[in-house]
């Protein structure tokens, strides 16, 4: 089965980054619950208020499961003044990939 991830941008409110940061950490740890392979959180350096949040799964049912479910909803819903809206998330295939880590990264 071709392996998939969603990338889901999302740009921070003014003063909010550190929160939004904060719960979309929160949200991906949940991810696995869901069937996801792995998940990861990007923060720009050249503009710190911007993030994407990359989720890799298997079969798009379980990203709907995941996006449309409890806590992802309702920390859309608690936190909907952090982001700017609409979020607009991208279905991919994930063509190429390499790491030299072989542990978790640890930030």
């Amino acid at each position: 089965m071709a392996r998939t991830a969603v990338q889901v941008p999302f740009y921070a409110t003014a003063f909010r980054k550190d929160d939004l940061a904060a719960a979309l950490e929160q949200i991906g740890a949940v991810a696995p619950r869901y069937g996801a392979k792995g998940w990861v959180l990007y923060q720009s350096h050249d503009d710190l208020y911007k993030f994407l949040f990359v989720v890799e799964f298997e079969r798009k049912d379980d990203w709907d499961r995941y996006w449309y479910g409890e806590e992802f909803s309702s920390m859309r819903a608690a936190c909907s003044s952090w982001y700017q809206v609409p979020l607009l998330y991208a279905w991919t295939d994930v063509v190429g990939a390499g790491s030299l880590l072989a542990e978790p990264l640890e930030v």
